[in-house]
């Protein structure tokens, strides 16, 4: 018995010869699918291209004081655009400037860096900003677009997760060139 035991234990100390390697860090691979695009026309004062994967949602309920709502929800991705109409004749310019950049400005918490874009379109009447977010912020990108006399639209993109950077990186460029072309694309109805 005693030498069946030294022959197996001599036997399992020669056999592990090879040191352990450490296996290299994996990254996650998320490939999307290529973005195609389509006229969006809600009965909204303002029509836009939106990619095709996204199902839009119109909030039925128009307040008071004119402000209605689409979200355009990405459900492979769990993220969701949410878009907010606002009449400037209402609420004045300078207000909802100042309301959309505080938006923006409030994820300065949890955000590592907020840049900022101009978008200017005087053919159409198309001017505003967009923000990209680093970071754990709740929101990571943002923008807001006027013709400065009757339009006022503000975009947000809000995932259904917690904030995780290094997680939604992949998902978060992806969904931010869809608002780029939202906001790119919109035409206002007179």
């Amino acid at each position: 018995m005693k030498k069946i035991i030294i022959s197996l234990s001599l036997y399992l100390l020669v056999s592990c010869g090879d040191n352990p390697i450490p296996k290299p860090n994996a990254y996650l691979r998320l490939d999307y699918p290529d973005a195609v695009y389509k006229t969006e026309n809600p009965n909204m004062p303002f029509s836009f291209e939106k990619n095709t994967a996204v199902k839009t949602r119109l909030n039925s309920k128009t307040t008071s004081d004119g402000t209605k709502g689409i979200d355009l929800e990405y459900t492979a991705l769990k993220a969701t655009i949410y878009m907010t109409y606002k009449p400037v004749s209402d609420h004045g310019i300078r207000t909802l400037l100042m309301d959309a950049q505080n938006l923006t400005q409030k994820h300065t918490i949890k955000a590592d860096e907020i840049v900022s874009a101009i978008y200017e379109n005087p053919k159409k009447r198309v001017f505003g900003m967009f923000y990209e977010i680093g970071g754990d912020a709740a929101s990571q990108a943002q923008f807001y677009v006027t013709d400065s006399i009757n339009h006022f639209i503000n975009g947000s993109l809000y995932f259904y997760a917690k904030p995780n950077y290094d997680s939604i990186y992949p998902s978060a460029e992806y969904l931010k060139k869809d608002m780029k072309r939202i906001m790119e694309s919109i035409e206002w109805k007179e």
